[in-house]
């Protein structure tokens, strides 16, 4: 792939460009472009017939009338992957597994978009109202087992269209052996239904074939640094009060004279090992573990936070606080996410 004259640009630089000076076209990136025949490919497997065109976007999004994919803009290349890890202090889909899920769940806004599936009663029956708004900030339910686990934040809470697409997603992964990944929950009704729904449809023409790219970057008048801004304001509205609830006095500013150890680093890169400890001493789902322990690393990025102590005595503040996250969850607890 032939570098881009920004792709050597300092952070700065990039900044102040416009999204549309990017000149970002088709995906040319080898891992991208796998990565879309591959989802493609699991379609035909399962002899869905359509195959949802992708565009460069602000962010992921399958839209209302388009059964087509957008991509957000940092995946297009290596330079703007980093920049997005600099200034958000992640990459959403920013590996091959990742991607594939993010992949997976528009596909499901996409197949539900071309085959008007939520005019279906089994589609209402299962997931809700499709029409019902989105809220600006959703509450999740940690441990529900009532909606499948996928994509980060328990995002099949979010909304009916998006328990659909989460369903979706599960449904279509290659090996999810959903049927005893889920038997017992009520999420398996929803499964069962979205398998009876995509046999309905196998090997049949899709009746909306929508071309269109919506909000392309490729006419996009904003500046980098002007996406960025919004975003952090975006994130600060977001409810932590759980993690600060049960950070303990461990947590906290940088200390002027004392052994301390940034938090998020920390957390990230204890991440099994707190995960297991926790599973195993509280017996919540390993999912919601995991989930709980993203949400804390994020508050803890956020914040810019260190913990206190040597190595050990910091892993052991890490442990008690995902610890209590948890039993808290196990509790009643709720957490609330933006839109």
């Amino acid at each position: 792939m032939k570098q881009p004259v920004w792709a050597r640009d300092t952070d700065a630089r990039m900044l102040r460009m416009r999204f549309r000076d990017l000149h970002l076209g088709r995906p040319r990136r080898a891992a991208l472009r796998r990565a879309i025949r591959r989802l493609h490919a699991e379609l035909e497997a399962r002899g869905i017939v359509i195959r949802p065109h992708v565009w460069f976007a602000e962010e992921w999004f399958s839209p209302d009338g388009v059964p087509g994919i957008a991509i957000p803009f940092y995946l297009a290349h290596p330079r703007l992957e980093r920049l997005e890890r600099r200034m958000s202090g992640s990459v959403e889909g920013g590996n091959a597994e990742a991607l594939m899920r993010i992949l997976r769940h528009e596909a499901g806004h996409a197949v539900d978009t071309a085959y008007r599936l939520r005019r279906r009663r089994a589609w209402r029956g299962s997931f809700g109202a499709p029409r019902a708004p989105y809220p600006d900030r959703y509450h999740v339910d940690p441990v529900s087992r009532a909606f499948v686990q996928h994509l980060d934040g328990w995002y099949a809470q979010a909304h009916p269209a998006e328990d659909f697409a989460e369903t979706f997603a599960v449904w279509l992964a290659p090996h999810s052996r959903w049927r005893s990944r889920y038997a017992g929950w009520p999420a398996l009704r929803k499964l069962e239904a979205m398998d009876a729904m995509m046999t309905s449809i196998r090997g049949c023409e899709p009746p909306v074939r929508s071309a269109h790219r919506i909000d392309t970057v490729a006419a996009n008048d904003r500046t980098l640094h002007e996406y960025y801004r919004r975003g952090v304001a975006r994130r600060a509205h977001r409810d932590f009060a759980l993690v600060d609830a049960n950070l303990g006095p461990s947590f906290g500013p940088r200390p002027p004279r004392a052994r301390a150890r940034r938090a998020a680093p920390l957390l990230r890169g204890s991440r099994a090992t707190l995960v297991a400890e926790t599973v195993r001493r509280t017996g919540i789902d390993p999912y919601a573990a995991r989930q709980l322990l993203e949400v804390a690393i994020e508050r803890c990025h956020d914040r810019r936070l260190w913990v206190r102590g040597s190595v050990r005595e910091a892993r052991t503040a890490a442990q008690r606080l995902l610890l209590r996250m948890s039993r808290a969850a196990l509790a009643g607890a709720t957490l609330g996410f933006t839109l």
